[in-house]
């Protein structure tokens, strides 16, 4: 029996990746779509995707699938077929990367509660019933309209490297915190245009399903997120009104759609839109940090856990036996995470 589960040695696995000289192309995609055996499933998508050197991560559930991965460019039109041929996934709309790069190292697909942790009671509301999906070109002509009500639906820190223009960002970093925001925000205007947008559209979804729920009338939704935004503005010769970078859940951290640099180096202040984790592996707090500051702190947060990572190996390995990463995301130099949260996981 074919083994379903990466057994390698993470630090193995980066170097393997860092080493691979082939073509690959990043991509995602999602479907709501009822399914009676998310195991078996899992198991059959691990060793079919193994066998095409697919690596990513990919959430199965009872409600549905939500993958990013990335697979070598003369293995997509067989990846293509194979999705086809499960059946259900008919007409699936594949977010292709609007940059592409060495984005994962190992394949992983679990079976989850949800495809999106929501926190949201789904029974009390039909989940297909969603927001009407807007192409690029009606996004923009919407958006437009000064009685629209533009919202980002993704976390603060995803919003602070890159957003559309005039689009209200809550300061929030959980998809629920984001939910009950804009419920609150909105009440008194159920009546108004709302326009939602998320990286690849999966977070609009729910949300415009659970806002109609709640008696929003003119729900609306980027279809396909920024991702599929970006590359319908580039073939159709649209105004692009996405500002920055696009902020994604891989090792690139992010995709550059405009030249605008919008946020600033949370240890010096610095304009800066890269994203890294804290050195540290008993901190690994995710931070924008310039090349100065990241020089200067041996990629680092702060002095202290620059003095731990110039610790030999065998002392640091002493000091971290028993703890756990602190997570978390700078808003300041002073290193302070604003949630208790590792490396980002999978919310496309």
């Amino acid at each position: 029996m074919s083994k379903l589960h990466n057994r390698k040695n993470r630090r193995v696995l980066l170097e393997r990746m860092k080493a691979d000289t082939q073509q690959r192309v990043t991509l995602s995609f999602y479907r709501y779509v009822h399914l009676s055996d998310p195991a078996r499933i899992r198991g059959e998508l691990y060793e079919a995707w193994s066998a095409m050197e697919v690596l990513g991560r990919t959430y199965v559930a009872k409600e549905g699938i939500n993958a990013q991965i990335s697979l070598p460019n003369e293995r997509f039109a067989e990846f293509k077929k194979h999705i086809d041929d499960l059946g259900w996934l008919p007409n699936l709309r594949l977010n292709v990367a609007v940059e592409q790069g060495k984005s994962f190292f190992k394949l992983i697909v679990r079976v989850r509660a949800k495809i999106v942790a929501d926190g949201l009671e789904d029974d009390t509301f039909d989940v297909t019933n969603c927001g009407t999906h807007l192409k690029a070109s009606e996004f923009n002509e919407l958006t437009d309209k000064e009685d629209t009500v533009l919202i980002d639906m993704r976390n603060a820190y995803e919003s602070e490297v890159g957003h559309f223009e005039g689009a209200i960002c809550p300061d929030v970093n959980t998809f629920r915190e984001e939910i009950d925001f804009v419920e609150d925000m909105l009440q008194g205007q159920k009546s108004r245009n709302i326009v939602m947008y998320c990286t690849g559209g999966i977070r609009c979804e729910k949300a415009s399903a659970y806002l109609k729920h709640k008696g929003f009338r003119h729900v609306h939704q980027l279809e396909g997120g920024i991702i599929e935004y970006t590359r319908q503005a580039k073939a159709k010769g649209l105004r692009n009104k996405f500002i920055g970078k696009n902020f994604v859940f891989d090792e690139r951290m992010a995709e550059r759609i405009s030249d605008d640099v919008i946020a600033h180096c949370h240890t010096c202040g610095t304009p800066c839109d890269t994203h890294m984790n804290c050195a540290n592996p008993t901190c690994n707090i995710l931070m924008i940090q310039c090349e100065s500051c990241k020089d200067k702190l041996e990629s680092t947060c702060g002095e202290s856990c620059r003095d731990f990572v110039m610790l030999p190996e065998k002392e640091q390995r002493k000091l971290r036996k028993g703890t756990r990463a602190r997570g978390g995301f700078m808003t300041s130099g002073k290193g302070s995470p604003t949630k208790k949260r590792a490396k980002p996981k999978s919310r496309s």
